[in-house]
């Protein structure tokens, strides 16, 4: 059974900065992409920044230049460091990742909620 853990979520003013982690647990051959999405109140999931397993890293424009998307493959754990949050980052932050098992399924943990106030 595979699981994905987030953690690091909480509530920070305009400006400040937090950390996700989201940690991947199970009977894991390999993974292959991990990425962040998010959710806001009333809004749909939208890719935040994901992260191939070479390292190549692809991030939405709302939030180039403030958050950075790294990963311990050793670790099998995803992280996001947000810096100058703004009020509109703030919603429920899900961890994705494409893990090989017996195949390739993509798996979601729960979500760790972020909010930004102003």
């Amino acid at each position: 059974q595979v699981q994905l853990v987030e953690s690091g979520g909480g509530l920070v003013q305009a400006g400040g900065s937090l950390r996700l982690s989201c940690a991947a647990s199970g009977s894991i051959f390999s993974i292959n992409t991990m990425g962040w999405y998010r959710q806001a109140p009333g809004g749909q999931r939208e890719l935040v920044a994901s992260i191939t397993k070479d390292d190549s890293t692809n991030y939405a424009d709302s939030v180039k230049g403030r958050f950075t998307v790294s990963r311990d493959n050793a670790k099998n754990t995803l992280y996001l460091q947000m810096n100058s949050l703004k009020p509109e980052d703030t919603a429920v932050y899900y961890c994705n990742a494409k893990i090989v098992t017996v195949r390739v399924m993509n798996y979601w943990g729960k979500g760790t909620l972020v909010t930004v106030s102003s």
